[in-house]
């Protein structure tokens, strides 16, 4: 008994610190989003499901803000995924100062975000370098982050700029793959396709998974970056007409701008709700794609 005290004395702070800054303010918010509330003017008023039927069904913005968000997550993650792991493979290739060319595709990462998306509203501005370049070269330049059709391949653009992360997983992965398999491949004739497609792929399948999870979840919490560039484009969150108006950053208007804290409550569990239907759906899916050295599962 006096062991565990012990134990018990030792994990106190972050049991403490897990229930007072988690737990309580999940079951709080969870208790708002059955009330209308602003966070001022008195206590909370019980209005039962009145936030989630508004949301399904009168709010003009829902279901654009989730519109916006699941095509970030449809293409935005593989596609970052998709440029992470042809970098990476690329990056495995050079046999001299590897150390500096992946340097340089990692530097982005180190670059702030909200400093990252200022740089991209200048440099894909339609009077911009991009769009210069474009021009001289008699290409369509599109107008970007004024233009809705464009504004989310723009932000795209500047996620798969900042991939440095990702890719770097990936190239521990790839560095792992055990090369007496390619050997044998060699052996057996295989070409560079069937190598990569029956080796190298099911090898990293694993850390393709995991990019994936994380991708989604990520997606529909984007935020920082639409909310800066739609900003800076035109002053106004969700510009060009809503095309990069995102459910965390509606979900941040309605609390934090219009201090509809239930019915941004509400909004928050919703979201809670989906990327866990999510993420369950993948764990299970992934049995029939997922391979593991040793045929772990």
């Amino acid at each position: 008994m006096k062991r565990y005290l012990w134990v018990g004395l030792f994990m106190s702070p972050w049991v403490v610190g897990f229930l007072w800054f988690y737990v309580f303010p999940m079951l709080q918010s969870l208790y708002f989003s059955f009330t209308k509330y602003d966070g001022f003017s008195g206590s909370p008023r019980w209005v039962g499901l009145f936030n989630y039927r508004f949301m399904f069904t009168h709010d003009p913005f829902f279901w654009q803000a989730l519109r916006n968000t699941v095509w970030i997550v449809l293409v935005g993650t593989p596609v970052t995924i998709a440029f992470s792991v042809a970098t990476a493979f690329l990056l495995t290739k050079p046999r001299r100062a590897q150390g500096a060319y992946r340097s340089i595709f990692f530097l982005p990462t180190m670059v702030p975000t909200v400093a990252a998306a200022l740089a991209f509203v200048f440099i894909l501005n339609p009077g911009g370098p991009v769009d210069t370049i474009l021009r001289f070269l008699h290409l369509p330049s599109p107008l970007w982050f004024q233009d809705p059709s464009w504004s989310k391949p723009g932000l795209l653009v500047l996620g798969v700029w900042g991939a440095g992360t990702t890719m770097i997983i990936f190239l521990a992965g790839l560095l792992d793959v055990p090369q007496q398999l390619y050997e044998a491949a060699d052996i057996e004739g295989a070409s560079g396709w069937q190598k990569f497609r029956h080796i190298t792929l099911p090898m990293i399948s694993p850390v393709i998974f995991f990019s994936t999870v994380i991708g989604v979840i990520y997606g529909f919490q984007y935020f920082t970056e639409a909310y800066v560039v739609s900003n800076g484009a035109g002053g106004a969150v969700g510009y060009p007409q809503n095309s990069t108006l995102f459910y965390s950053i509606w979900l941040y208007q309605q609390g934090f701008t219009a201090f509809h804290l239930g019915y941004a409550s509400a909004m928050a569990w919703v979201l809670l709700l989906i990327v866990l239907v999510c993420t369950l759906l993948m764990i299970k899916m992934s049995n029939r794609w997922v391979h593991y050295q040793g045929g772990f599962r």
